[in-house]
C-alpha cells in the first residue's frame, strides 16, 4: 500500500487528505480518507515538520493505516541528503519501518539538480528526496506516476482533497 498525504490549515485547525494506491502507475486512488485536527502548533521557520508530523500522524493513527511507502508534499532531507525535513522525521516516527518519498515543488536551500525529476513537457523539475528507499528508485517511481504534467496526478488529488475541493 501506497499513501500519498497532504495537509491544509486554517487558523489553528487542519485538514488532512490522503490517498491510497497499490501501483505507482495507478490513475486513481483506492481510497480517499481526511481527518482533521484541532489545537495545531503554530507554523515555525525551521521547524515546520512539529506542525505537519502530528497530523499526518493522525490520519495514520484514525485510519489503522499501515503503508509500505508514503509520499509528502516536501523534503525528506533539506539538503537532499543530511539536514532533516518533515519526511525524515516522519520516517523516524514511523521507526524506519515505513519509506517516505518527498516530493517537492520547489527547490530549497539550492538543493542539487540530482533530485530533480521532470516530468511531462514542464521545463520546471520536482526535487525528489527520500528515506527508506534508494533515491534512484524513488525518482523512477515518481516520473512514472500517472498524469502528463509535472505534477503526478495523484499527487495533485491529494492536494484538492486536504483543501476540501477533491
Amino acid at each position: 500500500m501506497i499513501l500519498a498525504v497532504d495537509v491544509d490549515y486554517k487558523g489553528t485547525s487542519a485538514q488532512v487528505g490522503g490517498v491510497v494506491f497499490s501501483d505507482w502507475k495507478d490513475p486513481l486512488p483506492s481510497e480517499v480518507l481526511v481527518t482533521q485536527v484541532e489545537n495545531v502548533e503554530e507554523y515555525v521557520p525551521g521547524s515546520f515538520y512539529k506542525r505537519e508530523l502530528p497530523c499526518i500522524l493522525s490520519l495514520l493513527s484514525e485510519h489503522r493505516l499501515k503503508p509500505d511507502c508514503i509520499v509528502i508534499d516536501g523534503f525528506v532531507f533539506l539538503d537532499g541528503d543530511t539536514k532533516p525535513g518533515l519526511g525524515k522525521h516522519l520516517y523516524d516516527a514511523l521507526e524506519e519501518d515505513v519509506a517516505v518519498v518527498g516530493v517537492a515543488k520547489s527547490s530549497y536551500d539550492n538543493i542539487s539538480k540530482k533530485f530533480a525529476v521532470y516530468r511531462g513537457e514542464s521545463r520546471n523539475p520536482l526535487y525528489v528526496t527520500s528515506a527508506g528507499m534508494e533515491l534512484s528508485q524513488a525518482k523512477t517511481l515518481i516520473k512514472q506516476m500517472h498524469g502528463e504534467y509535472r505534477i503526478p496526478y495523484l499527487l495533485k488529488k491529494v492536494d484538492q482533497i486536504c483543501r476540501g475541493k477533491g
